[in-house]
């Protein structure tokens, strides 16, 4: 018989890092599939999550994005456990609170961190303990720095977590950024004594260059810090998976104009301009998109940016009615109408809403009111209480978009909107199976010209076979040739991850890790 190699109880590995966006995220993924190769029941955990990318669970539950994609790297279904506590920004003071994957409050920032987050500790360790009693080995993901020092009282994610999870930790700092010896030691120095014992070691995340130059300093900063260098991790280029943190939209936006130019080439990307509404969600829906390159795709804050594209999209936000408010202010919602019949413009979630007819808040979720759409599409919305949250799978309905005809294909996504749409047509964009029970519902509208389409559901381009399939309507729509070059992003995932995986685990210790886990072998 082959001995099957488990872990005692309530073991665990925490992940930390010195800021935001230094890679835990990322990193989390790699041990769990990393466990999960080497024979592990393993599972993620964060206790609390701070972000506008979410993912439904199959029983319709919102966690956070990266935890979606851990459960993944780990080979099993993402739960509300795995996240029990998410934290979507509504405004720079307020947010909106999911607890156990529906909606518990929305409150001030003030108000949340001074006097209700304490509240929430006992959800995230009853959590944490669910997930446990099925799993050999957790893997913990930390939020921000654990040494964010006048936070410390109302932290549950940190520290208290890992204190309460009994697990060793990890410390990550991020070395494209600058000043990352100072950064770990810092980090260390601001723990409290029984803080700084669960601190293994440490890993540098993202070195570009000769490890020999570094070298010196990683044996000083462990003489320093009394603690081992468990690795270096390598920068690791076009990984294409998704980052849940906000800081990594930063570098999308970095981006000030198409690198393509509007030419009567025919051969050239098409420029697809993704507006960057302020409370934009589930950014990630573009990743797909982004990755294919036959598309320019720029985030865009002006009407001018918006009039050089080949096509618009406007996404999904928290906000729906202050965003509406905004694509007026800036102009770019006199850029989409007068764009409308002859460029390509989708709309998602939120987005569809704004280009409907109408919007109601009677309820005040997002603060009450009424106001006018953009009205491209043959719909009215009003907000509700209730969020909608499942996943979908269907087809697509619509024979021709864009002027052009265009294949089935297969959709695959999820829903996470308050909200209800009365749609005034009833040929629908798609037709969804939600929850993979009941009958097919309608979703989306089309415009009567073609041109305006939207849809509620997210992860709309994921889909290698319908993502295709728009974009070859697209180019045609646009005066553009056939796809030359085409990315299979949904059926090379597994494969992204492996190698992300075997990334991380020829560049750390992981016997050294591992031994802090203190497997048991049993026959």
């Amino acid at each position: 018989m082959v001995a099957r190699v488990v872990k005692a109880p309530l073991r665990s590995l925490m992940v930390l890092g010195t800021a935001s966006n230094v890679g835990k995220s990322i990193i989390a993924t790699a041990f769990c599939r990393i466990f999960a190769q080497d024979g592990y029941r393993v599972a993620p955990f964060k206790a609390q999550n701070m972000s506008l990318n979410s993912a439904a669970t199959p029983d319709g539950y919102e966690i956070g994005r990266a935890q979606a994609l851990q459960a993944e790297a780990a080979g099993i279904a993402p739960s509300a456990d795995m996240n029990p506590v998410l934290i979507k920004p509504s405004s720079d003071t307020f947010a909106q609170i999911v607890v156990n994957g529906t909606i518990w409050a929305n409150v001030s920032a003030h108000d949340f961190f001074r006097n209700r987050v304490r509240e929430l500790f006992p959800d995230a360790l009853a959590a944490y303990r669910r997930l446990a009693n099925r799993h050999d080995v957790i893997v913990l993901e930390g939020a921000g720095s654990p040494a964010e020092i006048n936070l410390r009282e109302a932290d549950i994610v940190n520290m208290r977590m890992a204190e309460a999870a009994d697990a060793a930790c990890v410390l990550v700092g991020d070395i494209e950024r600058g000043g990352v010896f100072a950064a770990l030691y810092g980090t260390l120095e601001l723990l409290r004594p029984e803080e700084r014992a669960r601190i293994r070691g440490f890993v540098i995340n993202k070195f570009r260059g000769d490890p020999a130059i570094l070298e010196p300093g990683l044996r000083m900063i462990e003489e320093k810090m009394g603690i081992p260098c468990f690795g270096v991790i390598p920068h690791l280029p076009d990984i294409a998976l998704e980052d849940e943190d906000s800081l990594a939209l930063q570098k999308f936006r970095a981006k000030k104009a198409f690198a393509s130019a509007a030419s009567a080439d025919s051969e050239r990307p098409l420029r697809v301009a993704v507006v960057a509404l302020p409370s934009m969600a589930n950014f990630t829906d573009f990743d797909a998109l982004a990755a294919e390159p036959v598309i320019d795709l720029l985030y865009v804050d002006a009407p001018e940016a918006l009039e050089r594209a080949d096509v618009a999209i406007v996404p999904g936000t928290k906000q729906t009615l202050a965003d509406l408010r905004w694509l007026r202010e800036t102009g770019i919602a006199g850029a989409l109408t007068r764009s409308a019949g002859r460029m390509p413009i989708i709309g998602i979630c939120g987005g569809m809403q704004m280009l409907g007819r109408t919007i109601e808040d009677p309820d005040g979720v997002e603060g009450g009111g009424r106001s006018d759409g953009l009205a491209l599409l043959p719909i009215r919305t009003r907000l509700a209480c209730h969020k909608v949250t499942r996943p979908s799978a269907g087809t697509l309905v619509a024979r021709q978009l864009f002027g052009e005809s265009i294949a089935f294909g297969d959709v695959r996504g999820y829903e996470i909107h308050v909200g209800q749409t009365e749609y005034e047509r009833s040929a629908p964009l798609l037709s969804l199976t939600r929850n993979g029970e009941g009958p097919a519902i309608g979703d989306g509208a089309v415009s009567d010209d073609g041109w305006t389409i939207g849809t509620y559901l997210h992860g709309f381009f994921d889909g290698d076979e319908l993502r295709h399939a728009f974009i070859e309507a697209l180019r045609r729509a646009c005066g553009l040739g056939s796809l030359r070059e085409r990315r299979f992003v949904a059926r090379e995932r597994a494969d992204r991850i492996d190698r992300l995986a075997a990334h991380v685990r020829a560049s750390l210790d992981m016997k050294a890790i591992m031994a802090h886990l203190e497997p048991i072998a049993v026959a």
